[in-house]
């Protein structure tokens, strides 16, 4: 995986600096989302696969998928990368892309694994603590899961928060080994 991370990030940081200087993050953004989509379905994969097929016909399944609304840069990405054979990396920029458009407009993803579904009030307090706390616009994903017992696991980046049950039981169940 980290190979692809690599091989991926060229092309990523190439494609975010275009959007940048074209100020297109977000329809760039749409784009590499829609690519990575058709990318990962299983037919459309299948096909890319089929070593008959030139890598100019690849490139003109992927556009044709797209759709109408294909610029001549998103139509020369897709081209460059079927020629490199890297159309498999579609998911790999996408995610890159939206790390560094995050990273751009001041905003970190955060994934809130709660024991309970989050009301709106909830989520809005929690978010407003998390904010203050990483300095940073967080967008937020929740989670249900409920082998925490109780509580909240927050991921921000690299970042854990562990305030659940069952991390706690976990760091009384260390500290009592110790």
């Amino acid at each position: 995986m980290a190979e692809l991370v690599t091989i991926a990030r060229p092309y990523a940081e190439a494609v975010f600096r275009l959007a940048l200087e074209k100020k297109a993050l977000d329809a760039w953004s749409e784009q590499l989302s829609l690519l990575a989509a058709i990318s990962v379905d299983e037919h459309v994969r299948s096909r890319l696969n089929d070593p008959e097929l030139t890598a100019a016909q690849k490139a003109e399944l992927v556009l044709a998928l797209l759709g109408n609304e294909v610029g001549s840069d998103e139509s020369s990405l897709v081209r460059v990368l079927a020629d490199n054979g890297r159309l498999a990396l579609l998911p790999e920029i996408a995610s890159l892309f939206a790390a560094l458009k995050g990273a751009e407009e001041g905003v970190k993803d955060a994934v809130i694994h709660s024991a309970f579904p989050l009301d709106d009030a909830q989520l809005a307090t929690l978010l407003g603590d998390l904010e203050k706390r990483f300095g940073s616009r967080l967008k937020a994903e929740v989670v249900v899961d409920q082998s925490l017992v109780g509580g909240v696991k927050i991921v921000v980046g690299d970042q854990v928060l562990d305030a659940s049950v069952r991390g706690k039981l976990e760091a009384l169940g260390a500290a009592l080994k110790n």
